[in-house]
């Protein structure tokens, strides 16, 4: 029974997708407030300001003053779930999994002379918190998720002439996780234990991009996001009646993950002084995720019926590469005001079969609107606003938890969130 135990709590990166976040899988779409008024659209050709240390590093070339860009977007997200046949002892299905988050940024560019720029980022490219009710129907399936990875990210660029430019990144990545599930303790569900996991890694990868003035009024840009080779350490936690002398013990975890490459393409057209268009499209490499091992040392044979098969564990995932889609537009009313809007979809990597309460994602759509006031020319403040709307999608897990008898977890999530961020530029 241990075997089924750990094999549905251990895996750090089943964790790493929820509701919550406004792009694919478990990744994070903000990391620039004056991009996420426009849907991210343009986001590796548009240079608006030192978050294109990020978006597009080639973009410094661009920026003719040294500038520090701060911010952070704030995520509200929703989720209805309704019951479809769950066998849960005691099981509820309030939904509300998803606390309150905030994903800060901040950006510094500084020119050299007419071709070289150096720069730096602290982001947040990955990341999710859900935190399920006490007593929720899926609790044995998952329910506490905190994932956290924070980038940091010298950058140079370099402009050939006034039409193309490349830029460079290392990123420097810490990776911290914890994951939480109950442990059925009888045919009651009562006694239950839980099983806690926790652990961390750093890591190194690079942004790489460039980007071409084709004509006077057109811009494209293409960025690679690399990607990063994790093995997270740390310790598996048992505690509660189900585990009796085990109680309170923890052994050493390691899994091995890989945050997955990117490749971002876009175009923004100045129609005129006044109006700008912006379009790009994302495809990212998650397939990559095909499944989860995790392997664990020193669990006593008692816990499992041997330490050799609790040692390795393995559970398909078998995510797929997804697109994702974003439209804009930008509209000049005076020397102070910009206004922003933009539309993007999103495919979620996952699929009908291995989709857990973790990932209880399905494909997007995001409306966003967004303003740059700058009082002076040293000064801009960004705003954005971000509503995301989800195709309704079904979670079904079956697992022999106690002996015999299989525990069901069967529910249709219905899911949302609105973002809303929150950015200064000063240019010195």
């Amino acid at each position: 029974m241990k075997k089924v135990l750990l094999k549905n709590t251990v895996a750090f990166a089943v964790a790493m997708a929820s509701t919550q976040i406004f792009a694919s899988g478990f990744a994070l779409n903000e990391q620039s407030i004056s991009g996420m008024g426009t849907g991210f659209a343009g986001r590796s050709s548009s240079a608006e300001d030192a978050s294109t240390v990020f978006g597009n590093p080639a973009g410094m070339a661009r920026l003719k003053r040294e500038q520090v860009t701060v911010g952070a977007a704030a995520i509200i997200a929703k989720s209805d779930i309704s019951s479809s046949g769950s066998n849960t002892p005691g099981g509820s299905f309030d939904g509300d999994m998803v606390p309150k988050v905030g994903v800060p940024m901040g950006y510094y560019v500084k020119p050299i002379d007419e071709q070289w720029a150096v720069g730096f980022g602290v982001y947040a490219p990955f990341g999710l918190v859900t935190d399920y009710e006490n007593g929720f129907a899926g609790r044995y399936f998952g329910s506490y998720s905190k994932v956290s990875v924070v980038t940091l990210q010298p950058t140079v660029s370099y402009a050939f002439n006034d039409k193309v430019s490349i830029g460079f990144g290392p990123t420097f990545n810490r990776i911290e996780g914890t994951l939480k599930s109950d442990v059925r303790g009888n045919f009651a569900g009562t006694n239950d234990g839980e099983v806690k996991i926790s652990g961390d890694d750093t890591a190194v990868g690079y942004n790489i991009g460039v980007m071409v003035q084709a004509t006077d009024s057109t811009r494209v840009g293409l960025t690679y996001h690399s990607m990063v080779d994790y093995k997270l350490e740390g310790k598996t936690r048992i505690s509660g009646a189900p585990f009796s002398v085990f109680s309170g013990s923890k052994f050493d975890a390691s899994l091995k993950i890989k945050t997955p490459e990117s490749v971002d393409f876009s175009v923004t057209h100045e129609l005129d002084e006044n109006w700008t268009l912006y379009a790009g499209s994302t495809w990212t490499r998650w397939s990559r995720l095909e499944d989860i091992t995790v392997s664990n040392s020193g669990v006593p044979p008692q816990l499992g019926g041997s330490a050799g098969a609790i040692g390795t564990i393995s559970e398909p995932q078998n995510w797929h590469d997804t697109w994702a889609h974003a439209i804009g537009a930008s509209y000049k009313v005076n020397k102070a005001w910009t206004l922003r809007a933009g539309l993007s979809v999103d495919q979620s990597p996952t699929n009908n079969e291995d989709r857990s309460p973790r990932i209880p994602t399905g494909d997007r759509r995001a409306l966003s609107l967004g303003a740059g006031w700058s009082p002076t020319e040293d000064l801009t403040v960004d705003m954005a606003y971000s509503y995301l709307m989800e195709e309704d999608v079904k979670v079904s897990h079956s697992k022999p938890l106690v002996p015999g008898v299989n525990t069901s977890y069967n529910a249709k999530y219905e899911n949302s969130a609105h973002g809303l961020g929150l950015g200064l530029t000063y240019r010195f």
